[in-house]
């Protein structure tokens, strides 16, 4: 299968050169030229499957150049061998007779990203020996907060690549930052960025498309290449788990065979929930889907109005992985609705780069209200949602969940659907212990890495063991850039 841009439909690489770049030439994301449709059989064969077995059912016909022996090994080495503290990987939790909570968090960082970014560095690394790349490939990464610690993990020590994150100073948790910081690797680097995620997004976009910067780095042996879901190595492992939540609904009794349900996900970056899309199209029984948003919330404006707008106040919130005003994977959604029109397609990116704004036309704002619900909740509710959520369900959960879980409980307010509901749970509360505290009404909070405990004692969760293994860990970075000094930085870095 080949890939093309969103952007130029002209434009066309195959897998390997698609995961190998991260982004088109041109700016444009890299899509598939066709989604494929899953057999009328694919619901009863991935239902016997374990979660190793679905992602190379779901994944092969995405990749063509990869056997699928060699995607057997990936994921038998990306999700086994205890890297996920749960035997089902992303297991599906029963809240109430129509709501399923989807836990993203088992792997090694504690949050969703895991999920993409176990599996990633093989087929980069694969996708370069493919290709005869000789060179180095550097990734560089910007994050609001979970996909930077879960790139560095998983691209630690892997062969032929450097990994450098930049991340929003005072823009993560400090159990977020703390797990970037002292992150273990002799081929990664850690910079905190003056400003929030946009400015260190649009930082290492300027980077990828930095010509002179591109050849003083071919002189010296490397090439640059992202993890960020700009990637499309890092959207298609995404749309597995839709598809085995839907699989174990089955097995748990809960759905009947074809039987549609309902995804509620909490996204900044538009990744998480364009793969539950991406999943509907290949024929897995999704009806709504149910976009949830902080405070932040100009997705939720887009979808219920037509009009993306960032040109909005900013807000540092408790739920910092979606504290987000340029969403980037929403392009490929829009490239998708327009009918795959690349020309309107650019016209739109045009305009958010010039004007900060677009309007989309009449036919895609009625296929957006088709197939999306939205709603935004923020800080106040979702502290409230966690403490509900603890006194009614016994259920601890982050606070990016409990944006989901509020949002849901307004759009069944709204709407009276009561359709089955997997609600998407992207990382562990433990990440983010003084806010789940408070929410809880702990008002005297302990400092620094000792706060894990104090969540543990409140409630009797035990605290997940990679964030326990944090009270061992040394500082390793400190820098801090401003947005012009980027370039600078990665310069140093590969020196």
């Amino acid at each position: 299968m080949n890939y093309l841009s969103t952007r130029n439909k002209d434009l066309r690489m195959s897998a390997t050169q698609a995961i190998a770049k991260g982004l088109a030439p041109d700016g444009g994301l890299l899509t598939p030229a066709v989604l494929p449709r899953l057999p009328a059989s694919a619901v009863e064969t991935l239902k016997a499957m374990s979660y190793q077995q679905r992602v190379v059912y779901i994944m092969n016909s995405f990749l063509e150049g990869f056997a699928a022996s060699e995607l057997t090994a990936y994921a038998a080495e990306a999700y086994g061998g205890g890297k996920f503290s749960h035997e089902d990987v992303a297991p599906i939790r029963k809240v109430d007779d129509n709501t399923y909570c989807l836990e993203l968090w088992h792997g090694p960082t504690c949050a969703f990203k895991d999920m993409a970014l176990q599996i990633l560095p093989y087929l980069l690394a694969a996708s370069m020996e493919k290709n005869d790349e000789k060179r180095t490939v550097c990734i560089l990464v910007a994050t609001s907060g979970d996909t930077g610690k879960a790139a560095l993990e998983g691209f630690r020590n892997v062969d032929k690549t450097k990994i450098l994150v930049f991340y929003p100073k005072d823009g993560v948790s400090d159990i977020q930052e703390l797990q970037m910081i002292t992150q273990e690797g002799g081929n990664v680097g850690v910079s905190s960025v003056v400003g929030n995620f946009d400015d260190a997004q649009a930082g290492v976009k300027m980077l990828f498309a930095d010509e002179a910067l591109a050849e003083t780095l071919a002189e010296r042996g490397y090439f640059l290449s992202s993890a960020n879901s700009i990637n499309w190595g890092r959207v298609l492992p995404q749309i597995v788990y839709y598809a085995s939540a839907y699989c174990d609904l089955l097995k748990a009794g809960a759905i009947n065979k074809g039987e549609p349900i309902n995804v509620c996900v909490p996204t900044g970056n538009f990744g998480n929930i364009l793969a539950a899309y991406y999943a509907k199209e290949m024929g897995i029984p999704i009806n709504k889907l149910i976009c949830a948003s902080n405070q932040n919330n100009v997705l939720t404006d887009f979808i219920k109005t037509g009009t993306y707008d960032r040109n909005r106040t900013f807000y540092n919130t408790i739920s910092p992985s979606m504290d987000i005003l340029i969403s980037s994977n929403l392009e490929r959604m829009l490239f998708e609705l327009s009918g795959r029109n690349d020309k309107q397609v650019r016209e739109y990116m045009s305009q958010l780069a010039e004007y900060g704004s677009y309007r989309v036309d009449t036919s895609i704002r009625t296929k957006l209200t088709r197939l999306f619900g939205a709603g935004s909740c923020d800080d106040v509710q979702s502290k409230a949602m966690i403490a509900k959520m603890w006194s009614e369900h016994e259920y601890l959960i982050d606070p990016h969940t409990a944006v989901a879980f509020q949002v849901l409980e307004d759009y069944r307010n709204e709407t009276g659907d009561g359709t089955m509901t997997i609600t998407v749970s992207t990382a562990s509360p433990f990440k983010f212990c003084d806010s789940v505290l408070d929410a809880l009404g702990v008002q005297q909070r302990l400092d620094g890495i000792e706060i894990l405990d104090q969540l543990s004692s409140r409630t009797g969760v035990p605290v997940p063991m990679p964030l326990a293994r944090l009270k061992n860990r040394q500082r390793r970075f400190s820098g801090v850039v401003e947005k012009s000094g980027m370039r600078d930085c990665v310069l140093d870095f590969l020196k």
